[in-house]
């Protein structure tokens, strides 16, 4: 009965609910992260993305400061306390809403808005809601100001210091450029390479066949991390240690598995007619290989380009270990790292921002060659 036309299966109904979840899944932090990339830092810690369109209860410090009036015996300053130098970039329109207040920083709130604070030596204050205050003294305070400490109910604040801050750092435009030189090769070669080697494993008889593909399939599961100093003393003892030559030569080798493993599955399933009718009329292995192989392997190369691509240009381990550590040599995600984040850990505006300048380009490659993905990933699926 599920075959009736008209009538979805049940089948149907969960393969969508499933990439629904999916979708969901990766784009809701995404979103998160577009999000927190505006935002201020003390807004971002107070509270979550989610909560960006409403205000933020966050705590200032300022003083209730002008100029003192003479009223009988006592000396009274009033004023506004969102027009202090130290809070007023806070509060640009005016619209906060004091919740609490004190004069001390272990307890900026210890007094509701609206409320009498006495004070040592006969001196009171009074924050209000909307930012008034009165502080009275029974001797002339002078023109500094009592420190005052409050929470604030902040509104909604919206920035682009954050793109300004990664986009102008220091040698950024190096860093940019250094990532190119470091990606674009990195993802030509092992293509290069691993097209001579699926063809040869595909369509070649030679002894030991068996056993390479077996290993092929074993080398995607060893960690890239194990490889990493034998690798780079390997690389000082031939002279290209910390070079951006050795960097291409780790990269190819950590991409090489998947980019055999994947274009073997994709030429093995490619018509044999074809192939041997090539071959019956002459053709060298060559030249089947240019010249009918590799344009009918495009969307398998191109779905191999995708991944090697994304994956050099995010790197941030092999580029620490196989680049020099001066500014001429740094790739975007040391820079980001080592410069924007290592002294601020905690300014996720900042790491947010940085995550979406990095994923500029990546994007773009993505979602010019994603229709090759798909039919790349499937390569081998079906006869």
């Amino acid at each position: 009965m599920d075959n009736i036309a008209g009538r979805k299966s049940a089948l149907s109904i969960a393969t969508h609910l499933s990439v629904l979840f999916l979708v969901l899944l990766w784009l809701i932090p995404t979103v998160g992260l577009l999000v927190s990339s505006f935002r201020e830092r003390d807004q971002i810690s107070a509270s979550g993305w989610w909560q960006a369109p409403f205000s933020v209860e966050l705590t200032f410090r300022g003083r209730a400061s002008g100029t003192p009036v003479e009223e009988g015996t006592e000396w009274v300053v009033s004023g506004n306390i969102f027009d202090d130098a130290e809070v007023r970039a806070s509060f640009g329109d005016g619209s906060g809403t004091v919740t609490g207040f004190g004069t001390r920083g272990v307890a900026p709130a210890e007094f509701p808005a609206g409320t009498v604070a006495q004070l040592s030596d006969g001196e009171s204050l009074v924050v209000n809601g909307d930012g008034s205050f009165k502080f009275t003294a029974p001797a002339d305070p002078g023109s500094r100001g009592q420190r005052v400490y409050f929470a604030a109910k902040t509104p909604p604040q919206f920035t682009l210091a954050n793109y300004r801050q990664v986009l102008t750092a220091d040698n950024m435009d190096r860093a940019f450029i250094n990532t190119l030189t470091v990606t674009v090769p990195a993802t030509i070669i092992p293509i290069l390479i691993a097209a001579f080697a699926a063809y040869a494993l595909a369509w070649m008889d030679f002894p030991g066949r068996g056993l390479l593909i077996a290993a092929v399939v074993g080398l995607l599961v060893v960690p890239l991390q194990l490889a990493l100093v034998p690798m780079l003393n390997l690389h000082n003892r031939i002279g290209i240690g910390q070079s951006f030559m050795g960097i291409w030569f780790a990269h190819t080798a950590f991409g090489m598995p998947l980019a055999v493993y994947l274009l073997r599955n994709y030429m093995v399933g490619l018509p044999r007619d074809i192939i041997e009718s090539a071959k019956v009329d002459g053709a060298t292995d060559f030249q089947v290989f240019t010249k009918i192989v590799l344009p009918l392997s495009l969307p398998a190369l191109a779905a191999f380009s995708i991944f090697q691509f994304l994956w050099t240009w995010n790197d941030l381990l092999v580029a620490k270990v196989f680049l020099p550590s001066n500014d001429e040599a740094r790739v975007m995600t040391v820079k980001i790292a080592d410069d924007l984040l290592g002294s601020r850990g905690g300014d996720w505006g900042i790491l947010a921002t940085a995550a979406f300048v990095s994923i500029a380009v990546p994007l773009v490659v993505f979602f010019t060659m994603q229709r090759f993905l798909v039919r790349g990933l499937l390569a081998g699926s079906v006869k």
